[in-house]
């Protein structure tokens, strides 16, 4: 069993929705207190809301990744509101699709400002807070699509997922010194908002792919950030768990026969 989060602060960037708001979700009822982050404050308070609804600790605060002004307003109003930043679950990002061809540099700019450039300016705007932690976690929500494997009309978003990973490993020297560690949880297709857009056709076609017959869930992805998380990690850093059901481990799919 894992050390219990009360009295544990942790940012959510990219929490109104899909694994940003299933991480939030896992990690109050674990008990900690919980910064639901996105540039629509609107929804951040629907799902704070929801989950004090269900007994857990959460505030709504506004925040956009691609601004590293506004995410120093926002780790600075964390603090203050919650007494400090332990854990940050940096998850914010964009995946529209788009061809090599067709694909425009704005497009190109969005996925990697958010994706990439959002992760950093998160970073370093709970820098300070995480060094004054008992331990700090930095837990980043990257993919399969990019580092491992490859799809059509995302080679934007798998750039901006195989950068992350870069950027953690040597983030993690020098956050090491200071008692915080950052690892990575690698998605494979998860039931969120944005995959139902795709379509049933998308996701019948993904799940044939799975060894486990199925599309994750958010909380699966939650559980994994939540180990990362734990008091019970802090001999982990620079590393990367996948949660795929097993998706990247057929030849093809004539192995899953």
């Amino acid at each position: 069993m894992l050390t219990p989060l009360k009295g544990k602060t942790v940012i959510v960037t990219g929490a109104s929705k899909g694994i940003g708001k299933g991480i939030a979700e896992v990690f109050a009822r674990k008990g900690a207190n919980v910064a639901v982050v996105s540039r629509n404050i609107e929804i951040a308070e629907s799902s704070a809301d929801e989950i004090r609804k269900n007994g857990g600790i959460a505030k709504a605060f506004a925040g956009d990744v691609s601004s590293l002004d506004s995410m120093k307003k926002m780790a600075i109003d964390v603090a203050s509101s919650f007494g400090g930043v332990d854990i940050l679950c940096s998850n914010a990002g964009v995946f529209p699709n788009s061809s090599i061809e067709d694909m425009s540099i704005n497009e190109w700019d969005l996925v990697m400002n958010t994706n990439a450039r959002g992760a950093l300016f998160a970073i370093q705007a709970c820098l300070p807070f995480l060094k004054e932690a008992e331990y700090g976690r930095i837990i980043l929500t990257s993919s399969i699509t990019g580092p491992v494997t490859g799809y059509a009309g995302w080679s934007h978003y798998g750039a901006s997922k195989a950068a992350q990973l870069g950027f953690m490993r040597s983030a993690a020297l020098e956050l090491a010194p200071h008692n915080i560690t950052i690892n990575a949880v690698m998605p494979g297709n998860i039931l969120t908002e944005g995959l139902v857009e795709l379509g049933d056709d998308y996701i019948n076609s993904m799940a044939a792919t799975v060894p486990m017959k199925r599309i994750g869930k958010v909380e699966d992805i939650a559980y994994a950030a939540l180990f990362l998380a734990s008091k019970e990690a802090n001999y982990i850093t620079a590393q990367t768990i996948v949660v795929d059901g097993g998706q990247i481990i057929p030849e093809s799919l004539d192995a899953l026969a």
